[in-house]
């Protein structure tokens, strides 16, 4: 830590009290505590329960002038992990989090341990940035990355390892077997690099995997081909399907938790060449529910579509392809609503976020709930507003359109690439012309672009033709643009998230 950081700093008692998070009674009770048992008075104070332990790094993050990471937001690469052991990292309650230049990024629950801070620079051979943290974050972060790193290849080597022997097609696999722990460590990564999908697929020689992150594919180290029967059945077994059915494509689903992270985990396979591919969709419930204006609507789009939500009966829907981001707008838009004057309904398939006040139903096949059947049981509730996770045949369709007629707001998303495109889409289903044009109150055809990465962005000239097409588009000159310039936290692409 820069000792130009800590000199004229306040102490913390003194912030404590300017900011109003302690009484003086209640700091005098910590001190006094801290007088006859020792030990750090933040520790103190989060321990007698008057702080919360991220409240209290807030305050410590401006006392000691350091910025407060939010371990949940970033993903460590194994390499960076390696630089630390994994008991220094336990005992001290820190982890490396970058590496940039000849500087190593280190976060800390203490950041004044300047013995721990000296042994880091003796360990690694580096510089040394410290950065404050969450203590329980801190824990969770040390589980999983040491635990990825450690392990992967352990695992990789038991596949490779010529007395290894693909597992049999039932449900008695060995706890111990190398499919099950591969398995949870490729989750357990593809959550920590926000993928949206996993992408396992049997090639002559390898087994290869695949993260889609912010909508682009990426490689990730591939397998060894004699991963592949154990690994598609493992995940068949989590997904409940037929482990001894290889010819015909399937679909399933299963739950894991990852860390502090709930996730819910579509599955499809299907035959190919060489062999079963298997393909997850990782839908995080842990994730935070975006409002409206967090959308990235324009501020003449939001305003056109907050007037479509105020209607008191029709039909909205939300139009685009896999992956852009509809079920994020519908959630965004009910959780706008009055609920105490307002019946909400749902019918989803499946449920990737669980509101308050709010009736939600999922979608079950094998016990007859489907989307059209769930909606008339809705219709019997006395429902005001109804949101139907997709429309995907005439009977859905046809359904909810009725809904909207006798005075319900209806909410739905539609696989179409854009607006104009679904009246034409709702026909191609069956649907009456009639029936769209007394119904539908408005259509969102929506799109998710990446971001650039904050860690790396630099200045950038636009060509002629963007400056053109951004003055067409906006009616104003685009002024200072950007680029990522690419670095380790978005993996040298120079896009971190979507919008």
């Amino acid at each position: 830590m820069d000792a130009a950081r800590t000199v004229g700093k306040k102490g913390l008692g003194e912030m404590l009290l300017e900011e109003e998070l302690l009484t003086p009674e209640q700091l005098e009770t910590a001190m006094d505590f801290q007088r006859r048992q020792g030990g750090k008075l933040s520790d103190i104070v989060v321990s007698q329960g008057l702080l919360k332990a991220e409240e209290m790094a807030a305050v410590l993050s401006i006392q000691l002038n350091l910025p407060l990471i939010d371990l949940k937001r970033h993903t460590i690469q194994p390499d960076v992990v390696r630089l630390i052991p994994e008991d220094m990292a336990r005992k001290h309650k820190l982890i490396p989090l970058d590496v940039v230049d000849d500087w190593l990024v280190v976060v800390m629950a203490d950041p004044e341990d300047i013995r721990t801070i000296e042994d880091i620079k003796t360990q690694t051979k580096m510089k040394v940035e410290v950065a404050l943290g969450v203590a329980s974050e801190i824990d969770q972060a040390i589980d999983l990355n040491y635990r990825a790193t450690a392990e992967i290849e352990k695992q990789v080597s038991q596949f490779a390892s010529p007395v290894a022997k693909p597992p049999p097609a039932s449900s008695e696999l060995s706890a111990r077997a190398p499919a099950i722990q591969t398995l949870d460590l490729l989750i357990g990564q593809a959550v920590r690099d926000r993928a949206s999908d996993i992408h396992i697929e049997p090639q002559e020689d390898r087994l290869r995997i695949r993260y889609r992150i912010d909508g682009v594919l990426h490689d990730m180290p591939s397998l060894p081909p004699e991963a592949h029967m154990s690994l598609v059945s493992r995940i068949k077994i989590l997904a409940e399907m037929n482990v001894a059915e290889q010819r015909r494509p399937q679909d399933g689903r299963f739950s894991m938790q990852i860390g502090d992270k709930a996730v819910d985990i579509r599955v499809a396979t299907m035959n190919t060449a060489y062999g079963e591919r298997a393909t997850l969709r990782i839908l995080d419930k842990s994730l935070p529910l975006l409002t409206l204006p967090q959308l990235g609507m324009s501020a003449e789009a939001l305003k056109s579509y907050q007037v479509m939500l105020n209607s008191p009966f029709g039909m909205i829907l939300v139009s685009g392809p896999t992956g852009s981001g509809k079920t994020t707008t519908l959630y965004a838009s009910i959780n706008q609503f009055d609920r105490k004057e307002r019946n909400i309904v749902t019918v989803e398939d499946p449920i990737e976020y669980h509101f308050k006040d709010i009736s939600q139903t999922q979608v079950n096949a094998k016990a007859g709930i489907t989307f059209p059947v769930g909606l008339r049981a809705i219709m019997r509730h006395d429902p005001n507003v109804i949101l139907i996770g997709e429309i995907r045949d005439k009977d859905t369709a046809s359904t909810a359109m009725q809904a909207a007629l006798t005075g319900h707001l209806v909410l739905s998303s539609v696989h179409a690439n854009d607006a104009i495109g679904v009246p034409f889409r709702l026909m191609d289903l069956g649907v009456e012309p009639y029936l769209i044009a007394s119904t539908l109150t408005g259509i969102v055809a929506q799109r998710m672009v990446r971001r650039i990465c904050a860690h790396c962005r630099v200045p950038s000239q636009p060509s002629p033709a963007e400056v053109m097409a951004y003055e067409n588009e906006m009616k104003e000159s685009p002024g200072v643009l950007h680029r990522g310039a690419g670095c380790k936290m978005c993996a040298g692409t120079g896009y971190l998230g979507r919008t």
